[in-house]
């Protein structure tokens, strides 16, 4: 083997290590970052669902006040119709 050769695999062989490093820690970040992105996933979810248990609440609840305010009206005018 001439010394081209030794200098050209010593090259390849650094190169190629080099590069199996940082694909390893590439693939090492990708896995943090996925994981990471699981757990904002997970709690913009759980936000969205007692967002929506406040609105359904908020549903029921304004529904409920409606028909309180339509008594409320129906016993003023009859106090009203009474006074005059």
């Amino acid at each position: 083997m001439s010394t081209t050769d030794t200098v050209f695999l010593i090259i390849t062989a650094c190169s190629l290590s080099l590069f199996f490093i940082l694909s390893s820690f590439l693939v090492i970040l990708g896995i943090i970052v996925v994981n990471q992105a699981k757990k904002v996933v997970k709690k913009a979810e759980n936000v969205v669902d007692s967002v929506e248990a406040a609105a359904d609440v908020f549903k029921d609840t304004q529904g409920r006040l409606a028909l309180l305010k339509l008594i409320k009206n129906i016993i003023k005018l009859a106090k009203r119709s009474r006074n005059e």
